[in-house]
């Protein structure tokens, strides 16, 4: 039974959109379903240069702050202290009653998120992996955004997709930790994770149906990531 919940932001100057995040993710953990929890938001300050700290601070989030540059670093430093910070809330709370789930500073999460993750986790799925979508396309070339949808298809059902994304991705603690947690990757370190769960036998399930809302910026993060992608998207329907 998870009897807590830990969410883990990475943040790389980003005090722009970071409000609009952590916003989102209260109202996720007021959900009726979720607000009885003890919960834990922690956001990793890495490497950044402008005011990404204060703003985490200023909305009530743990910050911890690193110089690693690493976006696989950080999500591993922000789940560990997620997850103890969540086991000190109770003195007979272990790993398996933690519920550790990920998004990004610029993205924001639907208000019935973490509900819906733990729906699956109480019919005994030990980790969830959701989709994502873009509604603002500014600064991309205006087939772009057609080429997106086509692209990122994923069959009909519950569990069919095939994406896997830091921005919308949970954990039960105990399995997270049993396979190692999050690689020191500068980019894959998600769907490392997410492939080292399901090589290890726990049960990964895929749902298409709370779908987080991020961003299509042109200066991504994390080369290699999401927003290389769309770039790429970009010249393809030059």
């Amino acid at each position: 039974m998870i009897r807590a919940v830990a969410v883990v932001v990475p943040a790389r100057d980003e005090e722009e959109l970071l409000g609009s995040c952590l916003t989102a993710l209260h109202r996720a953990l007021r959900h009726p379903r979720v607000r009885a929890l003890p919960h834990r938001v922690v956001v990793v300050a890495d490497a950044c240069t402008d005011g990404t700290a204060e703003v985490a601070r200023r909305y009530g989030a743990q910050v911890l702050e690193l110089t690693a540059g690493n976006v696989g670093a950080a999500r591993a430093a922000g789940s560990e202290r997620a997850v103890d910070l969540a086991l000190a809330t109770g003195s007979a709370l272990a790993p398996a009653g933690v519920w550790l789930a990920h998004t990004d500073a610029d993205s924001r999460v639907p208000s019935a998120w973490l509900a819906r993750q733990l729906d699956h986790a109480a019919l005994g799925w030990h980790a969830v992996v959701g989709t994502v979508r873009v509604t603002d396309w500014t600064g991309h070339r205006q087939a772009t955004a057609g080429a997106f949808r086509r692209h990122y298809r994923h069959p009909a059902g519950a569990g069919g997709h095939r994406h896997v994304h830091g921005a919308n991705l949970a954990v039960r603690a105990d399995a997270y930790r049993a396979v190692g947690g999050f690689a020191p990757l500068a980019v894959g370190e998600d769907r490392a994770l997410v492939a080292a769960l399901e090589a290890a036998g726990h049960r990964v399930r895929r749902i298409p149906d709370t779908p987080v809302t991020t961003s299509a910026r042109r200066d991504p993060r994390a080369p290699g990531g999401f927003g290389d992608f769309l770039r790429g998207l970009d010249s393809l329907t030059r």
